[in-house]
């Protein structure tokens, strides 16, 4: 063998190598509490958008198409999201009584401090979101951002997070296994099913827990650049038919949520109103990412999700 043949890495699992390929139609049932159709969930995403450096999503585009730092209305649009538009979140979920699970970056916990501790006093999760708001593939060491994650939420809150969602839902090859190394339960990067399943890492089972790509905001607002009542009308789209399957088969619904995107004036009251519509249906179970979680692992136990997945 030659030398370059030796000292060649053994390539990492494909995407495929980390699941099996299991029909909603032909698994084990998935049962709710109380025989509910739905689970619902809400992602509330903070971010820590470092204004040296070129933004993560734009509303304004350059002068003259030339990128110019640093970006200051950019980078305002997300500011005004922590500053003003956190607290229309927080106050429409308090008055409905819901709790949402906060996707964070580690050093919000220091930047936003306010906002973590009100999301903390109000009893939400919190799930591990990157250290700052930048793609794992362009991470220098991704095992010690993930541990300077954890550790940040740990030390804010007195508990590490057990879920993780990638920065724009990205992730390397080695990106699953490190972060199941690092005790990290459950992954809302692979958004592919409508109930929880089991990944395979190097290290044990992960689970992934339904996200969406779809009744999100950076996808409606930022990107699509919907009218402001999208999120009422594929949110209530969404629900009613995941609602009527739940009958037979349940489901999880997600829904994902940006401060400078959904928590601005011209949109919130659609928000509202999701929420009052879900609400107005029985058989409906409002959660948090880890509640899920702990629904789907006390239906598979961890013998059996390792060998499985």
């Amino acid at each position: 063998m030659n030398e370059q043949a030796q000292g060649a890495a053994s390539p990492g699992p494909t995407s495929r190598d980390r699941l099996p390929y299991e029909p909603i139609t032909q698994r084990r049932p998935f049962v709710l509490p109380d025989n509910a159709r739905v689970a619902v969930w809400t992602i509330v995403n903070i971010e820590n958008w470092l204004p040296e450096n070129p933004m993560p999503r734009t509303v304004l585009p350059p002068p003259m198409g030339q990128p110019l730092l640093p970006d200051v209305p950019n980078w305002c649009w997300h500011e005004y999201g922590m500053r003003v538009g956190f607290w229309r979140f927080l106050d429409a979920l308090k008055s409905r009584n819901l709790r949402a699970t906060l996707a964070l970056n580690g050093t919000t916990c220091e930047q936003y401090a306010p906002a973590c501790r009100a999301a903390l006093e109000a009893g939400w999760e919190f799930m591990g979101h990157g250290h700052v708001q930048k793609p794992m593939h362009r991470v220098e060491d991704q095992a010690a951002a993930i541990r300077q994650t954890m550790d940040a939420i740990r030390d804010f809150t007195g508990k590490p997070p057990r879920g993780w969602e990638s920065p724009g839902l990205t992730e390397t090859a080695e990106t699953l296994d490190l972060l199941a190394e690092a005790g990290i339960e459950y992954v809302a990067d692979w958004v592919m099913d409508d109930q929880p399943v089991p990944l395979r890492t190097r290290s044990g089972s992960m689970v992934s827990v339904p996200y969406t790509v779809e009744i999100n905001d950076v996808v409606m607002s930022a990107i699509q650049q919907q009218p402001s009542d999208e999120i009422l009308r594929r949110g209530r789209d969404q629900f009613d038919q995941l609602y009527k399957e739940g009958a037979s088969i349940p489901r999880v619904m997600a829904i994902s949520i940006h401060p400078y995107l959904t928590g601005v004036p011209h949109r919130i009251k659609y928000l509202e109103a999701l929420y009052d519509y879900i609400l107005s249906h029985p058989g409906v179970v409002m959660c948090t990412g880890e509640e899920i979680l702990d629904l789907y692992n006390a239906q598979n136990p961890a013998a059996e999700r390792a060998s499985h997945g």
